[in-house]
């Protein structure tokens, strides 16, 4: 069987372009954070709050600081927190989606080196469109043992002085 070298030349080009198109995804994260871990510590979570500007699917994670990442979730069945990979998670459109300890995640595994405080680590994020396309959102995200303090809301102490 003979493969036409111009058509696979063409398929793949056209899937590089593709690729190219759908870098940018219709959402923003906002407080993003990856939790620092110890040597020897062979995984750690990231999160942050997503908001969509349309109906999406958080499809896929990728990180090169660990050889899987996953969505996953933590959940409470009876008295025994659960966790569990998810295939996908849905944003919906204009409503905040939190990724928090205790809740959805993204969970890094086989870390390839311990993740250090006051440093950032690349995480993407890929998203399926309602018409099934694929979206992706590159982060750099700061590595912390605790997670960031929130700002002061308007109108209360601390905030805005007059």
């Amino acid at each position: 069987m003979r493969i036409d070298s111009r058509r696979t030349l063409l398929a793949a080009l056209g899937l590089a372009a593709a690729g190219a198109w759908a870098q940018t995804a219709p959402v923003t994260a906002v407080g993003a954070w990856a939790r620092a871990s110890m040597q020897g510590q062979t995984a750690s979570a990231a999160y942050m709050t997503l908001t969509a500007t349309e109906p999406l699917s958080l499809v896929g994670v990728s990180s090169p600081v660990a050889r899987v990442a996953d969505v996953h979730e933590m959940k409470l069945e009876g008295e025994v927190m659960r966790m569990r990979a998810l295939p996908a998670l849905e944003l919906p459109a204009n409503r905040p989606v939190q990724l928090k300890p205790g809740g959805y995640h993204l969970m890094l595994q086989e870390l390839k080196a311990p993740l250090q405080p006051d440093t950032t680590i690349p995480v993407t994020l890929t998203f399926r469109t309602a018409r099934g396309e694929q979206r992706q959102l590159a982060l750099q995200v700061p590595v912390s043992a605790t997670p960031p303090r929130e700002p002061a809301a308007a109108g209360s102490q601390g905030g805005h002085k007059h």
